[in-house]
């Protein structure tokens, strides 16, 4: 909480960590903590919960406030705490993203309402209605249209960053590259922008980006984190070096829907007790666990603290 009066200071790798399920699908709660832990240890600049890689639709709102309750906990205070607090129910996401500042979440990450496939006035009209209500909680748009079927446009983004104070910023995640330089551009530089496309956290900060909320950071959270310290040191190599070195961890996430690769990762490391995943999805295939293991033999390295 004590970053909310300044949301200007949430940068660098934000990990968006993955939810435990125990073997029977209920929310781990020692492994969620054991990977805050892990991730701060690591480095990590920040921390978020219950983004598409934490698979929320797939939780109840009261797992989901309690799994903030414990990585809050153990956050402590130490780096930001940017929980996903969206829904595509308006009365669940008012619930989430109160549950969340009451908890001392230094913002919100809120995604666009999905399947409805709202028009850009209604979302509008969506974010405004969480930013009334609640005008002292820093919010994040969370842009992600291959999981939402809806993009909210520069322009969207521009009058609800003008209108409201407490919208400080979005969570890109489009392969549009374009789209991320329009929408700083609308909205000028004092907009905080993270990269949720892991190829493009690097490249975001050439346009002024403040970072990433990047899913690779379940797998190698020292050297997501120190990939941004290099580039902000301006050793702009260095940072390359790391982008290009974290292919394959990248591919791996992508083998079969994330989050399921890195829990089989994470599970195999004893990071957590279990690879569950939550119906719809599944845990890998025997040829997605042949490419894992592959991707894993080639970036493997970058999973030690660096």
């Amino acid at each position: 909480m004590k970053f909310r009066s300044d949301p200007s200071v949430i940068r660098g790798s934000l990990a968006p960590v993955v939810t435990p399920f125990t073997a029977e699908g209920a929310v781990d709660h020692d492994s969620l903590r054991a990977l805050v832990r892990w991730q701060l240890d690591s480095g990590s600049h920040g921390i978020s919960l219950g983004g598409s890689t934490g698979e929320p639709s797939a939780q109840s709102v009261a797992e989901r406030i309690a799994a903030m309750r414990t990585a809050a906990d153990e956050i402590a205070d130490r780096v930001p705490f940017l929980p996903g607090t969206g829904s595509a129910k308006l009365d669940e996401t008012l619930e989430l993203t109160a549950a969340a500042a009451e908890l001392g979440a230094d913002a919100a990450l809120v995604i666009t309402p999905y399947y409805a496939r709202p028009t850009q006035e209604a979302l509008y009209r969506w974010y405004a209605t969480v930013a009334r209500e609640f005008p002292d909680l820093p919010l994040v748009v969370y842009n992600v249209p291959s999981r939402t079927a809806v993009a909210i446009e520069p322009e969207t983004v521009r009058r609800l960053f003008t209108d409201f104070d407490n919208i400080v910023g979005v969570k890109e995640t489009t392969k549009d590259f374009e789209h991320f330089s329009r929408v700083i551009h609308a909205c000028g530089p004092e907009l905080l922008v993270w990269s949720g496309i892991e190829l493009l956290c690097l490249p975001l900060m050439a346009l002024g980006g403040a970072g990433f909320i990047s899913a690779v950071a379940n797998l190698a959270p020292a050297a997501v984190a120190r990939m941004y310290e290099l580039w902000e040191q301006g050793d702009h190599a260095g940072a390359r070096e790391l982008h290009y070195r974290l292919h394959p961890l990248v591919d791996l996430l992508f083998v079969e829907t994330n989050p399921a690769p890195a829990k089989w990762v994470l599970a195999r490391q004893g990071r957590i007790a279990s690879e569950h995943v939550r119906p719809p999805l599944t845990a890998p295939t025997e040829a997605g666990l042949e490419r894992i293991r592959a991707l894993l033999a080639a970036g493997g390295d970058l999973t030690q603290q660096l």
